[in-house]
Order: structure tokens, then C-alpha cells, then sequence
């Protein structure tokens, strides 16, 4: 008896530990996310490159924009619009994670996405603009400079559509 009311208050007040188990995993994002960026911003210059593979290479990068630099040439008025967004999307997703804590792959990908999107916010907030550092490259192709931060919310990006996809076939 006393263990079903104990899951039923676990279940009522939004999961509970298993709650804290995602902020969590989103708060090692974050520091992952922030620690990559200290050592970037503490051994390279802006515009610094170093060669790691044929392919890719670490560099210094400043993105005062979003995604592939969208909005990076506007005046300012982006940094405090994307710090917004960003803590208006965190609200939410910790909501998401409150109403579906049993549902493990839509809350790791959320969780992701939580992380990195914090990550970058709180470059925004410290340096008015995201530090990226992971160049991508091939035959002569550069692929826009992204960080860990950007990383997390692509991987947790393709964790919800394959949740949906496995949703709707059991469906």
C-alpha cells in the first residue's frame, strides 16, 4: 500500500526524481559546453585555427547570430531576443519534462536540447555572443563553426523524431 501511494505521489508531482535525473544530464551539458569554451577562449585568439584532421579543425569563432549566424549582422537587439527565447524555451521544456517524466528518449532529447540551448544563453548573457569552435570541412567545403552546446541540441533534435517516428508506429 505504501508503495503505491509513493508512486502515485511520484507520478502526481511530475516525476520527481526522475526530474532531477534529466536537469541533471542537462546540467552536465551545460558544463561540458562551458569548460570547452574556457579552454577555446583561454589558448586561442579570435581567428585562431589549428588543424586536427583532413577534415576538421578547432578554431575560435564569435556568432553574435543563431544558427549558421542568422541574425548576426543586426544591431544588438538579437542578444537580448535569443537570451529571451532561450529562457522562455528552458521554461517550457522543464514543463515537457515535468508532464512526461516515464517517457526516457522524449526526456533524454529534451534534456539535451535544455543543456545546449543554456549552454549558448549563457555565453550570450557573459560574452554577447556564442563562442564556436568545431570546424567541419571537405574539399574545400567549410561547414559553419559550431560548438558542444550546438551538438547537444542536434542530437536531442533527432532523439524527438525518432521518439515520434516510434510513437506513431506503435499507434
Amino acid at each position: 500500500m505504501a508503495r503505491s501511494i509513493s508512486s502515485a505521489r511520484s507520478k502526481s508531482s511530475g516525476g520527481g526524481t526522475n526530474l532531477w535525473v534529466w536537469l541533471g544530464l542537462a546540467a552536465v551539458v551545460i558544463l561540458l559546453d562551458q569548460f570547452s569554451k574556457t579552454l577555446i577562449l583561454g589558448f586561442f585568439e579570435l581567428g585562431d585555427s589549428h588543424t586536427v584532421t583532413s577534415f576538421f579543425n578547432v578554431v575560435r569563432v564569435h556568432n553574435p547570430g543563431a544558427a549558421f549566424s542568422f541574425l548576426a549582422g543586426a544591431s544588438g537587439w538579437q542578444r537580448w531576443f535569443f537570451i529571451g527565447l532561450g529562457a522562455a524555451a528552458s521554461a517550457f521544456i522543464v514543463w515537457m519534462l515535468r508532464r512526461h517524466p516515464g517517457q526516457t528518449l522524449f526526456c533524454f532529447a529534451v534534456s539535451m536540447i535544455l543543456g545546449g540551448a543554456l549552454g549558448n544563453v549563457i555565453d550570450r548573457v557573459i560574452h554577447g555572443y556564442v563562442v564556436d569552435f568545431i570546424q567541419v570541412h571537405y574539399a574545400g567545403r567549410y561547414f559553419p563553426s559550431f560548438n558542444l552546446a550546438d551538438s547537444a541540441i542536434t542530437l536531442g533534435a533527432i532523439c524527438l523524431v525518432l521518439d515520434e517516428l516510434r510513437r506513431v508506429r506503435k499507434a
